[in-house]
């Protein structure tokens, strides 16, 4: 496995000081935010795309440094009723990834309205009142297949290998089963970005969906997340308090490490390589509490300690 982090970790820096933290931490590539929930800092979208020079010279300050581009970051809803550009901005993503030699973009699935006339995202997340079925059918049938059937074939002309979407809440898209059904309609250019911190708020085991996700993992990001007992147990984890307030929140992303122990994080890379995963683990860090290089030292630290790197030269002797 190789070792990097999401540019965002530290979005307040300058690119060239991103750059050289990297190389000081001793990971070994970048995950580039370009769009979507991001500012992208480090990334002008419209530039990058009207300037083969600019590109040219972007990857160039990456690989001086002995790093690696892992994959271009168009996070959002590319499916938002009322904001066509966030589709827009990953397409464009996507004709990038494939200019620059990209071959992984990492994204959401997305999330339309619940019905024609609605103009807000609708998250369907209990099958009763009977009206979700309808919602579900509207979203799936006549959004989701139609969009990813057209994104699909635009990475296949870009050169754009693997599409990783991330399970991410209010996303059609944010668990095992509603990712193996995408692939399935789209094809095998759709794969996971599997972040455990969000299966941990919703209440998954990301052990298990290692396992049971194997080939369809395309891109793995490590981010770690805090369950606050006490205020669970009278919120539950259906919880939409201010991302800032991490007492009165039931749960929060954190460091590695500090929701989940070095032990787990073995686990977790050790499941990893059971399902055939040996890829890129790249750090997004969110915790609002630490500071972020802290934050991102300390996580880079956990890990570098604990996921496999060399090849198995196992063999059994001849007896």
């Amino acid at each position: 496995m190789k070792l990097g982090f999401v540019t965002d970790s530290l979005g307040g820096m300058a690119f060239g000081d991103v750059l050289e933290h990297a190389q000081r931490m001793g990971v070994s590539g970048l995950e580039i935010n370009t769009c979507g929930w991001s500012t992208a800092p480090h990334f002008d979208l419209a530039r990058m795309a009207g300037d083969a020079g600019v590109r040219k010279d972007f990857l160039k300050q990456v690989t001086e440094r002995g790093l690696e581009v892992i994959s271009l970051n168009a996070n959002g809803n590319p499916l938002h009723p009322t904001d066509p550009r966030q589709g827009e901005d990953l397409r464009t993503t996507i004709r990038l990834a494939g200019e620059m030699g990209i071959k992984t973009v990492c994204t959401m699935s997305g999330l339309p309205a619940g019905s024609p006339e609605d103009r807000m995202p609708n998250w369907v997340v209990s099958s009763w009142p009977p009206e979700t079925r309808e919602i579900l059918h509207y979203q799936w049938h006549e959004k989701l297949f139609p969009f990813w059937h057209e994104i699909a074939e635009l990475a296949r002309e870009s050169g754009v290998e693997r599409i990783a979407l991330e399970l991410h809440g209010n996303q059609c898209v944010y668990n095992v089963p509603s990712l193996l059904r995408l692939r399935a309609e789209i094809g095998p250019v759709i794969g996971a970005n599997l972040d455990p911190s969000h299966l941990f708020w919703m209440g998954a085991d990301p052990l298990q969906a290692a396992e049971a996700l194997g080939e369809a993992i395309y891109h793995v990001h490590a981010k770690d997340t805090f369950l606050n007992a006490p205020v669970q147990a009278t919120t539950s984890l259906l919880e939409n308090g201010s991302l800032m307030d991490i007492p009165a929140r039931s749960w929060s992303y954190i460091t590695l490490g500090f929701g989940h122990g070095e032990e787990w994080w073995r686990q977790f890379c050790y499941r990893l390589k059971m399902a055939g995963y040996d890829g890129w683990l790249s750090i997004e860090h969110e915790d609002v509490l630490l500071n972020s290089l802290e934050g991102l030292e300390k996580s880079v630290a956990l890990l570098q300690g604990v996921m496999p790197v060399a090849a198995s030269d196992f063999k059994p002797q001849a007896i």
